[in-house]
């Protein structure tokens, strides 16, 4: 077969797919260390730039990790972790908000809008579509773990993403949420105060509340594997009833637990199928969507 026919097949192969989603929303988050090399998250881009062409409805999530530890060790400020997640004091959430809404999630509007895409950024200093409580985490002898300034999201802005998806819009989110009690409407952000969301986590609420076709987690890692020390070990395809067996056996930890939690989340919310693939291959994103192999791990719920 020569490249020319290949390219047919692999168009034929796609069509299917394109037709299935079309008109469907699905979420991507992206993270790890993809973000720290430009030309692959400007290809990144261009990817989901290609989805929103062909009639999908892609929303982006985004992390900044990385980016954030870096700016406070420039500020002289160590991060911490907890359970895989950042404790947040004051002077950390205003770092990484920075950061997340300044340099990231400008960027990334920056790159779909330099592949022909409409984008917009969603973030705390703007237009805020996540809002959140206080979380805390569960020690082994059942006592609350407090993060500081960390949130659970408990409400997304469907209607605003929604609006935005059916004009055409790639939005574009930063996971620094707004923090208000139970009842008070998103005009009261004066009255209230921020929170730090886990970005994996924002994205499964977000894939949740608009009851996405799809959520993919776009991270530097290839998948889930069944054995932590074989490298060779990802899987393809992985139910719900095996996710929960591998939680409780420590198989799945601390690194992977942030994305597994946010799939399931996102397939308690109705969301059919969740992934996780590894952001810097090339074209994974379209790989996992468009073909029948795919290049990262699916949780399906059988």
């Amino acid at each position: 077969m020569n490249i020319a026919t290949e390219k047919a097949v692999a168009l034929v192969e796609a069509h299917q797919y394109i037709t299935r989603f079309r008109g469907k929303v699905v979420v991507v988050k992206v993270g790890g260390s993809i973000q720290e090399d430009r030309a692959k998250m400007r290809a990144l881009m261009a990817d989901i730039a290609f989805m929103s062409a062909v009639g999908m409805r892609p929303v982006v999530v985004h992390g900044g990790g990385k980016s954030i530890t870096a700016a406070m060790d420039k500020a002289g400020l160590q991060a911490r972790f907890i359970q895989g997640r950042r404790y947040t004091d004051a002077r950390t959430l205003e770092i990484a908000e920075r950061i997340l809404v300044h340099e990231v999630n400008r960027e990334l509007v920056e790159d779909l809008t330099d592949a022909g895409a409409r984008a917009i950024g969603l973030h705390s200093l703007g237009s805020c579509v996540l809002f959140a409580e206080r979380m805390y985490l569960q020690g082994q002898g059942g006592e609350k773990i407090d993060l500081g300034l960390v949130g659970t999201v408990t409400e997304v802005n469907t209607i605003l993403l929604s609006a935005l998806c059916e004009d055409g819009f790639i939005p574009v989110i930063a996971p620094v949420a707004i923090a208000r009690q139970s009842g008070e409407s998103p005009a009261d952000h004066d009255k209230v105060s921020k929170l730090n969301v886990n970005a994996d986590t924002a994205a499964g609420h977000v894939a949740a509340a608009l009851k996405a076709e799809k959520l993919v987690v776009c991270s530097d890692t290839h998948g889930i594997r069944t054995d932590p020390k074989n490298p060779n070990s990802y899987a393809s395809t992985l139910t719900r009833r095996d996710i929960d067996a591998m939680i409780a056996s420590g198989v799945i930890g601390e690194g992977m637990l942030p994305k597994v939690e946010a799939c399931l989340v996102a397939m308690a919310g109705g969301v059919p199928k969740t992934h996780i693939i590894d952001g810097r291959v090339p074209h994974s994103l379209l790989l996992e969507i468009y073909t029948d192999a795919g290049v990262g791990t699916q949780i399906t719920w059988d």
